[in-house]
């Protein structure tokens, strides 16, 4: 039996280029780029993303899903594995970059980065909460420059790295809400305060993609399921609804194999080792004028999709929980970051806070809507990672 994404008949991720809305249109960058994604639940974990880039100025569909943990059907990636493919790639952008200013020849990259995260508490008391914790980096590269230089060169590519700003600085998130097409008040930092948007509802129904049989696929489910590692922890779950539960204390663990073409093309395959996953393979690629050719979904454009994909997740899954009366939902959310070394040079790599417009169609309370997106963001991976000061990454160089 097919899933209602695969009904749709559309690749996994591809341009967009006939799409003409205001709501596409990303905000004015405020450190360098920004980028605009509308997200919608389609069916169960299943939820459909359009990520418009400022620096491109392109729009991409992309997809995800969650395995059978979530009661998921598997057919394209889970949200964490969109965050670890644009994290992994803009390290990648980066260490090139600088090698190429460095005068430092660097061939056969190989970037393998672990990413973790943590569910802990009671769904039903109001105590769970998600947690990140410090990203781990392995890079394998041929070169004969010192193992020295190699290390510097590639802390020096995670500092200035855009999502930099994510890990090493406390970015509260902002939000609007408006349930069945009405304003809810939030109170404290939570609410953006102003500038509110339409409901990307209408963008979505009047969708009529046009989309071309991809050679390579920019998004690629290969099939394969994730081994579990020997070193497997306690606290490590997998099988079928166990991140439904009531209760947890859960380690998550996501890995990251990135290497590039001759074209700088990257091609990340992400791993889920807890809980156990698909194995799928994700390309990136950054605009032309900026270290690319534009044939992918940038790194920040897959980051911003995480985002909102991992957001999105925690309310389907809070709801389920809790037993709330959803019936749709919709985001609207907006993201800014610096740009990089190509244009800032050596200097550490900055995000502002995300933006988001949470839309609720919902036989609920304004009460019970409030806490609807204030369990989803207090359980949300991916906001969690935004709202915790973290380590620089543990980095590790091994020469070929």
């Amino acid at each position: 039996m097919t899933s209602p994404l695969q009904e749709l008949g559309y690749p996994l991720g591809f341009e967009v280029d006939n799409l003409v809305s205001p709501l596409l249109k990303p905000p004015s960058p405020r450190l360098g780029q920004a980028q605009r994604t509308l997200v919608r639940s389609i069916s169960g974990m299943q939820k459909e993303a359009l990520v418009t880039d400022s620096v491109s100025g392109k729009t991409w569909r992309l997809v995800s899903d969650e395995g059978e943990y979530l009661d998921g059907d598997d057919v394209a990636p889970a949200p964490l594995a969109f965050m670890t493919t644009g994290m992994v790639s803009s390290f990648a952008n980066e260490l090139t970059t600088l090698a190429d200013e460095r005068g430092i020849d660097v061939d056969g990259v190989t970037l393998i980065q672990d990413n973790y995260y943590t569910m802990n508490g009671s769904a039903l008391r109001g105590t769970m909460s998600g947690g990140a914790l410090p990203v781990e980096l392995s890079v394998e590269v041929a070169s004969d420059a010192e193992k020295s230089a190699l290390q510097d060169l590639v802390e020096t590519a995670a500092r200035t790295s855009p999502v930099n700003g994510l890990m090493t600085e406390v970015q509260n998130s902002s939000f609007r809400l408006r349930l069945n097409g009405e304003d809810v008040p939030l109170e404290g930092h939570d609410d953006i305060g102003s500038g509110s948007v339409d409901d990307p509802a209408s963008v979505f129904d009047d969708l009529a993609y046009d989309a071309d049989e991809q050679e390579r696929p920019i998004i690629y489910r290969t099939g394969r399921t994730t081994e579990p590692l020997s070193e497997d922890e306690e606290k490590y779950t997998s099988g079928s609804g166990s991140s439904l539960e009531e209760d947890q204390d859960r380690v998550l663990h996501v890995r990251g194999v990135c290497t590039l073409d001759d074209d700088s093309v990257k091609t990340v395959e992400v791993k889920l080792f807890s809980p156990i996953g698909t194995v799928f393979e994700l390309r990136s690629d950054e605009p032309a004028g900026h270290g690319g050719q534009g044939q992918a979904p940038s790194a920040m454009a897959y980051v911003a999709a995480g985002l909102g994909f991992c957001f999105m997740t925690q309310i389907g899954r809070y709801a389920d929980i809790v037993k709330k009366s959803l019936d749709s939902y919709r985001i609207v959310q907006d993201t800014h970051f610096s740009l990089g070394a190509r244009e800032n040079g050596e200097t550490p790599g900055e995000a502002a806070p995300v933006e988001t417009h949470v839309f609720l169609d919902a036989d609920e309370s304004e009460s019970s809507a409030r806490d609807i997106l204030e369990m989803s963001e207090q359980t949300c991976f991916l906001h969690a990672l935004c709202r915790t000061e973290l380590d620089a990454p543990v980095i590790d160089v091994t020469k070929k």
